[in-house]
């Protein structure tokens, strides 16, 4: 699918920060009175929305939040549209699930967390959903009903419209069936709520899907990092693809060992409040048995627009406490009983103090990413460790409940 970067940064250019053109429930930051929000819509890539969806799972007494993100190309480069997003309970601590192919009319989510029984070898719980009128969900989770209803925004609220570009090379222009390097990236931009904190997210949600470790680089726009990223892939490509036409003749070109992608996909974690956490999800596979994935997470700021880093949320002292909090609440996620040392089932006997984390009401959260401490097969490990047990290492005037307290603890 080509794109039209020209006309797409003319129309960036001209709505970021404003209202979408369709109904995109979501989260709710209202802006305060007496500031101003902007008028122009943003419209959604065809194929894509950004939803919010409440209810009760079954053998449950308090609702959860759904975020999901839907997108024209699922992750790993497969065929179908595929939905991905987190949801989480009052206690803050969020669980990953992506959607399985199904009907149009219908939703199949699985959850992905190792705590509801997802492994190496399978997924957890699976959701089975029918989209109903109005815009809920209903079905089936593990045999049970359940319901959840669609979260409309309240009017000036700051929501997301979901943008996806994606375009595709031949590795020989010439021939129909040609290998191909695809490449795609879908963002979030943040729409409605206060103008000045919507283009400070704006501005820093782009740094965090270039990749910039730090908040001070000069922010970019979405065209423009679509065109930066997939040239360079492709220069890549294209280079690869010279060194195989040297060393092959014309009837043994390769195939599919060429079928490169690159992939980059941004959903919401967790949001609540005047706090927003968000996954930067990446793939590529360049050749291989397999390629490589994993997510970036980032927490932000609702009052500012600020991006918050592990130096931002942690006092300097808690880097001498975490391994031993993180080591406890990893044992039962990899399958090792409390005391077992973690070489027996991970690549480390300590676990290090990784600052890919974000943050929740409810507590905080570490991403690894795969080989990081454990297999490839063993996927990203996610460690939750609650607000209860982490309080009074985190610094103070935090976006979370009673956050001023924790200068006094």
């Amino acid at each position: 699918m080509k794109t039209s970067l020209l006309a797409l940064a003319g129309l960036l250019s001209l709505a970021a920060c404003n209202p979408p053109t369709t109904s995109t429930p979501a989260a709710t930051t209202q802006a305060p009175a007496g500031q101003k929000t902007a008028s122009q819509p943003i419209a959604n890539s065809p194929g894509t929305a950004y939803q919010v969806y409440r209810g009760l799972l079954p053998g449950q007494a308090d609702s959860i939040t759904l975020h999901l993100v839907a997108a024209p190309q699922p992750l790993y480069d497969a065929a179908g549209p595929s939905s991905h997003g987190s949801y989480y309970g009052p206690d803050g601590h969020p669980y990953e699930v992506q959607s399985q192919p199904s009907s149009p009319d219908s939703l199949v989510l699985a959850d992905l967390s190792p705590e509801h029984g997802a492994g190496p070898t399978g997924n957890g719980p699976v959701w089975r959903l029918r989209r109903q009128p109005g815009g809920g969900l209903a079905g089936l989770l593990q045999g049970q009903a359940v319901r959840l209803r669609l979260v409309a925004p309240p009017a000036g609220s700051l929501t997301f419209a979901v943008r996806y570009l994606a375009d595709s090379l031949a590795a020989y222009p010439e021939d129909l069936e040609s290998p191909k390097a695809r490449f795609s990236l879908q963002a979030l931009v943040p729409t409605g709520g206060a103008a000045a904190v919507c283009q400070t997210l704006q501005a820093n949600i782009l740094r965090d899907l270039r990749g910039d470790t730090l908040s001070t680089l000069a922010a970019t726009t979405l065209p423009a990092l679509f065109k930066q990223q997939r040239d360079t892939f492709y220069q890549e490509y294209r280079e690869d693809v010279a060194d195989v036409l040297a060393a092959t003749s014309p009837d043994e070109r390769p195939s599919a060992t060429l079928n490169y992608a690159n992939q980059a996909a941004t959903y919401v974690l967790h949001q609540q409040g005047n706090l927003l956490s968000l996954g930067f999800f990446s793939y590529l596979y360049t050749g291989g048995a397999h390629g490589q994935n994993g997510t970036l997470a980032a927490s932000y700021d609702l009052r500012t627009g600020r991006r918050l880093r592990y130096n931002d949320i942690f006092r300097p002292t808690a880097a001498a406490q975490l391994p031993k909090l993180l080591g406890q609440a990893v044992r039962p996620l990899v399958g090792l009983a409390p005391g077992t040392p973690l070489g027996k089932g991970l690549f480390v006997s300590q676990m290090p103090v990784t600052h890919n984390v974000f943050l929740t009401v409810g507590g905080v959260v570490f991403i690894y990413q795969p080989y990081e401490i454990a297999s490839y097969a063993q996927g990203e490990v996610r460690v939750f460790l609650p607000l209860s047990a982490v309080r009074a290492l985190l610094r103070e005037d935090l976006p979370l409940p009673e956050a001023s307290s924790v200068a006094n603890r």
